[in-house]
């Protein structure tokens, strides 16, 4: 069994592009050095935020190579490893351990509605093609299946499926999955709003979009409730709430490039079909940076 295990605040990052839709590693590689310093303690590469569904095969594998490149071992790097397409993902998953990833976050395959035997047979066709830890990834927002926890706990037996990122927002998920499954198993908030109430449900840690914008305090939240400090957390999340809240007005990346646009660390271009703001969001993320201090 791996005994890989991932908590504290993690970033889910966003993918820097450049006006044209070209990538800009320029200001990928300073957003990732700086994650690093601001106390950020492990790096999601190409996942939803980092507009993966977008990104050709090539450029997937490149960002994840710079991930790792750039981070040089100072924390570890979980890559995106999620499609419609078992093979798809196998191939996604075999590269990212090839370039020396930490783990893969695979989300649920999307589209397809697959039933909860293929959401079984595919996490363990891709558990069985690596050696590198899986951590599952349910959001039935945006896949619109829904993986059960008799199927997490299923999965589970398998040694190199570690955990989950829990996009539900429903905070009986992290008592039900510990309650069934036979072994430690890392699970994450993948909702930031919930970070707080996760962790006091039994969860390890918060995989973040906010964290791409204010990483120390994100990075707070999780070390005060670590330390024990149960009501500095709840005071830090309660400062962090209106961002949380305005960085998902609109389609996420999308609030995320913009508010990072305004605070100098790279452009707001997201690729379609993710449209630019609107003015009133504009305006909502800028007074949110305000209000929390991070933007005059």
């Amino acid at each position: 069994m791996s005994d890989t295990f991932f908590s504290g605040s993690i970033t889910a990052l966003i993918t820097p592009m450049n006006r044209d839709g070209s990538l800009d590693f320029a200001s990928f590689e300073k957003l990732v050095d700086w994650q690093i310093r601001e106390g950020t303690s492990a790096l999601c590469a190409v996942g939803t935020t980092g507009e993966s569904p977008t990104l050709s095969h090539a450029e997937h594998h490149a960002v994840v190579e710079r991930t790792i490149k750039v981070s040089a071992g100072r924390v570890p790097v979980i890559a995106g490893a999620g499609s419609n397409s078992t093979s798809e993902a196998v191939d996604l998953a075999q590269y990212a351990e090839k370039a020396g990833a930490s783990a893969v976050l695979v989300v649920a395959p999307y589209y397809n509605k697959p039933t909860q035997e293929g959401l079984y047979r595919h996490y363990m066709a891709i558990a069985d093609a690596i050696s590198i830890p899986v951590i599952l990834y349910n959001i039935p927002g945006r896949s619109i299946v829904d993986i059960s926890v008799e199927t997490m706990a299923r999965l589970a037996r398998h040694p190199n499926i570690i955990g989950v990122k829990d996009a539900t927002a429903n905070l009986l998920r992290p008592l039900q999955v510990r309650r069934a499954v036979e072994k430690r198993f890392n699970q994450l908030s993948g909702e930031d709003g919930t970070a707080v109430a996760f962790l006091a449900a039994g969860g390890d840690g918060c995989i973040s979009v906010t964290a791409n914008v204010a990483p120390a305090l994100c990075a707070n939240v999780q070390k005060a409730w670590q330390e024990g400090s149960v009501q500095d957390a709840i005071a830090i999340q309660d400062k962090l709430l209106p961002l949380h809240d305005t960085l998902f007005c609109e389609s996420n990346p999308a609030p995320a490039k913009y508010a990072a646009s305004l605070l100098g660390l790279a452009g707001e271009t997201c690729r379609l079909p993710l449209a630019p703001l609107t003015e009133p969001s504009r305006e909502k993320i800028r007074a949110a940076l305000v209000d929390i201090g991070l933007l005059n």
